[in-house]
C-alpha cells in the first residue's frame, strides 16, 4: 500500500502577505493555500504535544518526546517538529520519498533529531518502537485494511501517547464530484466509500474505529471547509486573504455542524 503525506513540503503555517519593494516575490497562491490547508492541522500537532504525559525515564531528553511520523516521507511535519527538539523518525515505503526529510533535515541543522526508516503500516511494530506522538496524516484513506491499520497505529502509542490522524471525510468528496459534473462518480462514492482513489469516512465512523481500536478521541477538527472552493485568483488579488480565510476556518474547525462539509477530518486520539 501507498503512503503519502499530504500535508506538503513548507513548514506549515500562514506566511506573512507583505512584501517590499526588492524584496523576493511573494508566496504564489498555491503555497498560500497550501498554507491555509497545513496551518490548522500543525497547530493541532503542536498543542497535541502538551498532551504527551510519558514516563519521564522512557522519554530520553528532558522536553524532547518520540514522534512516529507514518508516511511523512517529505518531511513536511518531522523537520518543523524536529526544530522545536524532538526526535522524529519518519516511515514511509518509498526509498525515494525518503530522502527528501534527510536532505531537510540536514539544510535544516536537526539531522541529528530526524531519521527515516523504509517500510509501512503492515510491519510497524518491527519498524520501531514506541512513540509518545504518532502522525498519520492521509494514509488511513489509501490502506486495504483500515481496522488492522488502526491496531497497528495504536500498538506504536506509549502509555499515555497520542495519535494525530487525518482522513479524507465522505460527504464533502460527494459534493466535490457532483459540483464538479461527475454526478455518476459522486452516487458510486456515496454507494460505496471505497469508490475511486481512496477511502473516504464520515466522523461517526472514524470516531468508532477509533474506539474499537482502543483509542479515545479527545479532539476533532474539520480541515478544508472553505479552502478548496475559494477561487487561486481571490489569494492573489485580495490582500490579505489568505490570513482571513486561516481564521475562518479555524473559527468553524471545531463546530460539529462544519464536520460533513470538511474536506478531511483531523482527529486527536489517546490511549
Amino acid at each position: 500500500m501507498r503512503l503519502r503525506d499530504t500535508c506538503g513540503i513548507a513548514v506549515p503555517g500562514v506566511r506573512d502577505e507583505r512584501t517590499t519593494v526588492g524584496a523576493m516575490p511573494g508566496p504564489t497562491a498555491s503555497e498560500r493555500r497550501h498554507s491555509v490547508r497545513t496551518g490548522l492541522v500543525w497547530d493541532a500537532v503542536r498543542g497535541a504535544l502538551d498532551e504527551v504525559r510519558p514516563d519521564a525515564g522512557e522519554r530520553g531528553a528532558e522536553g524532547q518526546a518520540r514522534i512516529l511520523d507514518i508516511g511523512g516521507g517529505t518531511g513536511g511535519f518531522a523537520v518543523p517538529l524536529a526544530q522545536l527538539g524532538h526526535r522524529v523518525l519518519v516511515i514511509d515505503p518509498s526509498p525515494d520519498a525518503l530522502a527528501a526529510p534527510d536532505r531537510r533535515a540536514h539544510e535544516s541543522g536537526v539531522a541529528d533529531l530526524v531519521s527515516a526508516q523504509q517500510g509501512d503500516l503492515s510491519d510497524l511494530s518491527g519498524l520501531a518502537g514506541t512513540a509518545d506522538l504518532v502522525l498519520c496524516h492521509g494514509v488511513l484513506d489509501v490502506v486495504s485494511d483500515p481496522v488492522a491499520a488502526l491496531a497497528a497505529l495504536s500498538g506504536a502509542l506509549s502509555e499515555g501517547g497520542v495519535l494525530s490522524l487525518v482522513v479524507g471525510q465522505l460527504h464533502a468528496a460527494v459534493i466535490a464530484r457532483a459540483m464538479a459534473g461527475h454526478f455518476q462518480g459522486a452516487r458510486e462514492l456515496l454507494d460505496s466509500p471505497e469508490a475511486g482513489r481512496g477511502r473516504r469516512f464520515t466522523h461517526d465512523e472514524i470516531r468508532g474505529l477509533l474506539a474499537a481500536a482502543g483509542l479515545d478521541t479527545f479532539a476533532v477538527h474539520a480541515v478544508r471547509v472553505f479552502a478548496d472552493l475559494v477561487p487561486g485568483s481571490l489569494l492573489d488579488l485580495e490582500a490579505g486573504a489568505s490570513a482571513a480565510l486561516a481564521d475562518l476556518e479555524r473559527a468553524v474547525a471545531t463546530r460539529p455542524e462544519y464536520f460533513p462539509l470538511a474536506a478531511q477530518l483531523h482527529l486527536l486520539a489517546r490511549h
